[in-house]
């Protein structure tokens, strides 16, 4: 009675007509621009308010009701959508996501996806040696940096209570000493790891931020400072944090001399290299990353620089040993004979229990493109940022704020007249909210020492410096409006 509706017993040809079908209408409704410019009250009237309907329609009828979906989405392959680490992503990672839904693979336990199982521990074993981690290193993919950072801070934190007071917390909870520890990061490090202090216990107030110099890379010498401070107040650091491409700059912090400083006062060394990873395929610009072989961590994105259809990350650490912090058997999935039968579970170095296939679409990826095309990719989007950085500096009513070190760009809009009654910040808040609310483009904002600014963030290397060059006077001409009225 039900075997149509079910792949594994319906009809191959059902299963065909049903994707191309899907496909047909993405196709058919994809917008033409960045944005429709339609508002939250505008999109809540086109959806179907029937969530579950009584009857059921064809997949056609239901299909149909997708169509304004798709097209008030946001469109991420139009060179003005510029706003985020947000991708177009690879169509080989679009075809890979139709096999990876299909076989519903959960990658928690061998006998539930047992050749994904396989295939994921091969691609961590190639990323850890990519990094230039030792053996005895390993990896499990995450839905991203979020995750990812905060099984880093995690494992820091207890790591640093079983060697400083030998105290399991995974079995006895966080030891009233924990207010002892101290996570240390970049001013401009991203906000999940003061997110993952509150979730493990330390609250926002042990994140220490670390100052940077004017390419918003942290300071050395200031963290020595601060890791100095703390062993006078006899506090613990438990973490150093290192970025390797900022949000908002894509700035990478020093590595080598960040790990060094971080190993003499025995703290973990995390490297957030979510964006930055991409870096690892460059052909112009891998050595940025010197000195990421020596973390005890590492965060990495693909649905990032590496084109991947969300989502798409990987955890990196180099004692697979330390994933014992994370590890509860139970006899239904994953229990203690499977370890002595050399059985992988990967649910034992995971915060999830049940996760997709996802080293599918990233394997599947590096097949198709292979080193010398993906790191053409990358350095054309290094090479867009360049660029545009000279557009800007090169036109009077833009202000850039640095020198791109990656695919980010920062910069300002200044008043035609610096005598004008009008509020700066306020000003380039609302030419950023006109571009959106008009459906002409999708760019960035952020502050920057607390004043308001635009950003451009490179993830398309298809788009074409006339691109660039018209997004700009676009920016222009609507902040002379803006001016105006």
């Amino acid at each position: 009675m039900f075997e149509k509706e079910f792949l594994c017993a319906g009809s191959d040809q059902v299963y065909r007509e049903s994707i191309l079908r899907a496909v047909e209408i993405l196709q058919a409704a994809l917008p033409s621009r960045p944005y429709s410019g339609k508002t939250p009250t505008d999109l809540a009237a086109i959806i179907d308010k029937e969530i579950l309907p009584d009857n059921a329609s064809s997949l056609d009828q239901a299909l149909e009701k997708v169509r304004p979906l798709i097209a008030n989405s946001i469109l991420l392959t139009h060179p003005h959508t510029i706003a985020h680490f947000h991708c177009p992503p690879l169509i080989v990672s679009l075809a890979a996501e139709v096999i990876i839904s299909a076989l519903n693979q959960s990658m928690d336990s061998f006998d539930q996806a047992p050749a994904a199982t396989m295939l994921e521990m091969a691609v961590c074993r190639w990323l850890c040696d990519e990094v230039g981690l030792p053996a005895g290193s390993d990896a499990v993919f995450t839905s991203g940096a979020t995750q990812s950072n905060f099984m880093g801070l995690l494992l820091a934190r207890d790591t640093a209570v079983a060697s400083q007071q030998n105290w399991m917390v995974h079995k006895r909870a966080v030891p009233p000493q924990v207010d002892q520890l101290r996570i240390l990061c970049s001013e401009a490090a991203h906000f999940t790891v003061e997110k993952a202090a509150c979730q493990l216990g330390l609250g926002s107030d042990a994140v220490i931020k670390v100052p940077v110099d004017d390419s918003f890379r942290m300071i050395p010498a200031a963290l020595a400072d601060s890791l100095e401070t703390l062993w006078k107040d006899e506090l613990l650091p438990a973490a150093v944090v290192a970025t390797a491409g900022t949000t908002d700059f894509g700035s990478i912090d020093p590595l080598p001399e960040i790990a060094a400083l971080a190993r003499r006062a025995g703290a973990w060394f995390h490297v957030d290299a979510a964006y930055g990873s991409a870096l690892l395929l460059s052909h112009r610009h891998r050595d940025l990353l010197r000195g990421i072989e020596h973390a005890d961590s590492i965060s990495m994105d693909f649905h990032k620089a590496f084109w991947q259809v969300i989502s798409c990350g990987a955890f990196l650490v180099r004692d697979d040993g330390k994933f014992r912090h994370l590890e509860i058997h139970a006899d239904y999935l994953n229990p203690k004979a499977h370890d002595h039968a050399g059985i992988p579970n990967l649910v034992n170095r995971s915060l999830a229990t049940t996760r997709r296939f996802d080293a599918l679409k990233l394997w599947l990826s590096f097949q198709v493109l292979g080193r010398q095309k993906f790191g053409q990719m990358i350095d054309r989007t290094i090479e867009l940022a360049a660029e545009a950085a000279d557009l800007i500096r090169a036109n009077s009513a833009l202000e850039l704020v640095h020198q791109p070190q990656s695919g980010c760009v920062v910069f300002r809009y200044r008043p035609s007249r610096q005598d004008l009654d009008v509020d700066v910040d306020v000003l380039n808040a609302a030419l950023r909210q006109r571009l959106f609310d008009r459906g002409l483009a999708v760019i960035g904002h952020t502050r920057v020492r607390g004043r308001q600014h635009l950003k451009f963030t490179f993830m398309n290397p298809t788009t074409k410096r006339e691109d660039i060059a018209a997004l700009i006077t676009l920016v222009v001409d609507q902040g002379r409006s803006l001016e105006k009225e």
